[in-house]
């Protein structure tokens, strides 16, 4: 743990690598009724303004997309307003404290939070910025925002807490090549799942997840009837399934439910581009009732309080060498809406990430790294 007194600064006291100004990707069009575009957002360039008592900034390292984003660019999501024009583009991310005058969080810290799309931000630690200091140091800083970050603790607690995954288990996994679904399987097997089973877009995908990702098969679902599938890898269907996607894969899915079955539902990222005003409905829904199975969902952000055993957990699985992650990473912000658009369009491999700073590497210099 970090045995360091946080100690104040005053906003003139920035280090010498902060400059007066901040890059910032702001909302400039909605994707109303259709795909999301690069001219949906603009870069400007803002002074950073002076910290006020209680305030401290940090330099943005990583930044991460997600499927949410494009409803909050419509009509909010996951609990957030709508953004409105000129306004800052909400993303999480990996940061450094680079000036304080909050007593909670010292310069040199790293943090997981809100950062927002751009090069710095000011926060004040409140709980609407879900800041959230990175103690362990087993695995890149990356993590932050992945494996060991919210997505992270996404797969962890939706499979273990939610799913209640149970040694002997057969596990299904839609979206499993996203950042969510490709920690799933080792998380499961790592607990005593009998066989993981997982459906991606594409014959590369499907190799990473067999290959690199734990999982025993996997699905194209672009080239693959999945009922004919599901009923070939899993011929006495699943015990949880981990839905990422929603929409006619769930509904398929459902046709395999094993007698007390468990469905997580995660996202629903096969609906987010569709018609918001008629989502995809359910047929197969009664098999819930014939096979006593639940269908459950879970908002994340109300798990927080098991946020630090997430981080434990699945950082002595990395130490272990029974987890590893896939990360697609793009440098630089200028790059940020060519992230969001290619995890809309499937084109990554694992945890969409763009590099912010270049120089990241350089901090673990001066922050020497240490184990939980």
């Amino acid at each position: 743990m970090n045995d360091t007194t946080p100690t104040a600064t005053t906003a003139t006291d920035r280090p010498a690598m902060t400059p007066a100004l901040n890059r910032r990707w702001v909302l400039a069009d909605r994707p109303v009724g259709r795909e999301v575009r690069e001219s949906d957002f603009a870069l400007d360039t803002q002074p950073i303004p002076e910290l006020r008592d209680g305030e401290f900034l940090v330099r943005t390292l990583y930044l991460s997309v997600a499927p949410v984003m494009r409803q909050y660019m419509l009509q909010g999501g996951a609990g957030e307003r709508p953004l409105q024009f000129g306004e800052v583009m909400r993303g999480r991310g990996v940061g450094v404290v680079v000036a304080s005058r909050n007593t909670r969080f010292a310069p040199g810290e790293f943090v997981q939070g809100k950062l927002g799309w751009q090069e710095y931000s000011v926060s004040d630690g409140s709980p609407y910025f879900m800041m959230y200091k990175i103690e362990q140091r087993i695995a890149p800083l990356s993590t932050g925002i992945g494996v060991l970050g919210v997505t992270g603790f996404t797969s962890y607690l939706g499979l273990m807490h939610i799913g209640q995954l149970q040694r002997g288990d057969r596990v299904l996994v839609s979206g499993a090549a996203g950042g969510v679904g490709s920690s799933v399987a080792q998380i499961a097997k790592h607990h005593g799942a009998s066989r993981v089973v997982g459906i991606a877009g594409s014959a590369e995908k499907c190799r990473m997840l067999v290959e690199r990702l734990g999982y025993d098969a996997a699905i194209d679902y672009r080239r693959e009837d999945l009922q004919t599938r599901l009923g070939e890898l899993l011929p006495e269907g699943f015990d949880v399934m981990f839905d990422n996607v929603g929409g006619e894969t769930l509904d398929t899915s459902l046709l395999h439910l094993r007698m007390d079955a468990r469905v997580v539902l995660c996202g629903r990222i096969s609906e987010y581009l569709g018609d918001e005003e008629q989502p995809y409905a359910l047929r197969n829904y009664q098999r819930l009732h014939k096979r006593y199975a639940s269908l459950r969902g879970f908002f994340i952000y109300r798990l927080e309080s098991m946020f630090p055993q997430a981080e434990r957990a699945m950082a002595e699985m990395i130490h272990a060498g029974a987890l590893t992650h896939a990360e697609d990473v793009l440098e630089g912000l200028e790059r940020m809406p060519e992230a969001l658009i290619r995890l809309y369009s499937g084109a990554n491999r694992g945890k969409q990430l763009v590099r912010v700073d270049p120089q990241v590497e350089t901090y673990r210099d001066h922050n020497p790294w240490r184990t939980v």
